[in-house]
């Protein structure tokens, strides 16, 4: 007891006289930490280009929450999301009756279109010229439709020549439509129109995203030493007596909730997995989405479906300023995809990949269909060697590093809602605005992001939200880093079958390719018009482009990149 007594004493003796000597060495030792730490994470941020921003989450009352939970939207951010949802308003589509017969529903066997005569040229058709075609919808029972709201598509195409271009569809809202189409190259030019979705399955398509935005669910695994549980969570939860954890991301207030376990905490939640599919049909409404009866299906020509093009007119523009009247972002001729408006497209080899890409920071973010032009790169440069992660084999992240050439390229998903079958790390997820925040940018640093397809079946208000959040951060990285490219990824086509027309269907992925066109216009970005490259294709749709398309996509990003120069 006298021993520590003195010690105590000896303390309480010494601490007034070398006082401010521990004080000092105290304050300097942690100003040294805090220095390092600070210099290790701008290492770690330059490296990973990522910040990262992991609240804990909070515990929602059992009485507070309900399907639609946003942060409350600025004036400016609540009017323009009235705006774009007004400039896709789609014509009306028909009542629904019941019981659903197919007899007074459309019916591609029975409809047809015909080639307008040319309006100038003697009869003739010249490239450069535009060439209409007139479409006569009818149902079942052979009888014309009287209103309009079916999804057409149309295209131009010679397999020949590899040529094709996409159709702008006009509806007419009396059942009949147009399809008008700039002609680009001379020889044949056969028409192709093909029925989506009837307008009684668009009727449908619009009640389910409206009434079953939750149809699809996701999943969470919580777990705290050898207790697990696991939880339904979503964009939206209907409202029970279950308490919910709030995982409301805090920088770009994109919402997210899981019901909370019963025994663990919010913070235990470890994994995210997709749920389930919910089937929300009424009866007999599948009927309105067989393939190969009434859904993505091809309309007969009354009359000859193709016409034969001779070379412009003298006096005629050249066809590569054709955007400036038809709007398109180009079109294929001999397999290879050629813009029309801007950049031209050039063809780059192994070699000439990585001369472009030497020295540069190339960040991909989005859902797996940006994922493929990590996958085309790191198979076609030998140098560009892919680094095991230890991370999920389709979410990522990625990244690859060719020494010799200074280059860099990673991937990361876009953040929830992710509609995957795999389980991830929630630790791994992250929002592209939050990791655009975290890169220095410059000329030397390339971005790529595509944002659509999971967002599918959710309603247009939580898409917006969410490129809203991604337009201000790249509004920042461009502020404060303007030599930085910055590179935005359209929606595609895709094949369908009944289940994935209600939870992904073509008819949703329009509506999202016009909103981003709209939100990003005017800003110092380029598009990849995978919508058009898609459609304009003779290869069939598919969520993930085949390699071909995948090919000229890659070409696009790299001529914005490495653009022509002179003449």
């Amino acid at each position: 007891m006298k021993d520590k007594a003195w010690i105590r004493g000896e303390v309480s003796i010494c601490l007034p006289k070398y006082s401010a000597i521990y004080f000092i060495l105290a304050l300097s030792v942690l100003i040294l930490v805090l220095h390092n730490m600070e210099v290790l994470e701008h290492e770690v941020n330059s490296s990973t280009n990522s910040t990262i921003i992991a609240p804990r989450a909070s515990t929602v009352p059992k009485t507070h929450h309900s399907l639609w939970t946003f942060q409350s939207l600025s004036p400016e951010d609540a009017q323009e999301e009235r705006l774009l949802l007004e400039s896709i308003t789609w014509p009306e589509t028909p009542v629904l009756p019941t019981p659903l017969s197919l007899e007074k529903t459309t019916d591609p066997a029975h409809s047809n279109f015909i080639i307008l005569p040319p309006q100038r040229g003697g009869g003739q058709w010249h490239v450069g010229d535009q060439l209409e075609v007139m479409i006569n919808m009818y149902d079942f029972k052979g009888h014309p439709k009287k209103s309009g709201g079916d999804f057409l598509i149309a295209r131009l195409h010679n397999l020949t020549l590899g040529a094709g271009v996409a159709g702008h569809v006009v509806d007419h809202l009396n059942g009949s439509y147009s399809a008008v189409f700039t002609l680009l190259w001379e020889g044949s030019a056969q028409v192709q129109v093909v029925l989506v979705h009837s307008s009684e399955a668009v009727t449908v398509l619009r009640r389910l995203n409206r009434e079953q935005p939750d149809r699809i669910y996701s999943k969470s695994i919580f777990r705290s030493g050898s207790v697990s549980e696991t939880t339904i969570c979503n964009v939206y939860l209907r409202p029970t007596q279950q308490p919910l954890c709030n995982y409301t991301d805090l920088h770009t207030g994109e919402p997210w909730f899981c019901y909370k376990p019963r025994k663990l905490s919010c913070d235990a939640r470890i994994i995210h997995y997709v749920g389930a599919f919910k089937e929300n049909l009424k009866a007999k409404e599948e009927k309105l989405f067989q393939s190969g009866v009434n859904m993505k299906v091809s309309i007969r020509a009354s009359g000859p479906a193709n016409v034969t093009v001779l070379p412009k007119k003298e006096g005629q523009p050249e066809v590569e300023n054709s955007n400036m009247t038809s709007g398109l972002s180009g079109y294929y001729y001999q397999g290879l995809w050629r813009g029309l408006g801007g950049t031209t497209v050039r063809q780059f080899n192994p070699p000439a990949i990585s001369q472009c890409l030497k020295g540069k920071v190339v960040h991909l973010y989005g859902d797996s269909t940006t994922r493929q032009f990590f996958e085309y790169l790191t198979a076609v440069l030998p140098g560009l060697k892919a680094f095991d992660l230890h991370s999920s084999r389709k979410a990522g992240p990625f990244m690859a590093l060719d020494n010799a050439n200074n280059i860099l390229v990673t991937f990361r998903f876009h953040g929830l809602p992710i509609v995957s079958v795999e389980k991830v790390f929630t630790s791994e997820l992250r929002y592209i605005a939050n990791e655009l925040d975290g890169l220095k940018g410059g000329t030397d640093t390339v971005v790529v992001f595509g944002v659509w397809a999971h967002f599918a079946c959710f309603p247009m208000e939580v898409y917006i939200h969410r490129l809203q959040s991604i337009r201000r951060a790249v509004v920042r990285l461009l502020d404060r880093a303007p030599g930085t490219l910055v590179i935005i990824r359209t929606g595609n086509l895709r094949a369908m079958s009944r289940t994935a027309a209600q939870m992904y269907s073509d008819w949703y992925s329009l509506q999202r390719v016009k909103v981003l066109r709209a939100m990003f216009k005017g800003l110092n970005v380029h598009l990849v018009d995978a919508w058009e490259m898609t459609l304009a294709h003779h290869l069939p749709h598919n969520i993930h482009p085949l390699p071909p398309i995948v090919k000229n996509m890659v070409n696009v990003i790299l001529s914005y990149i490495c653009p022509q120069q002179g003449p």
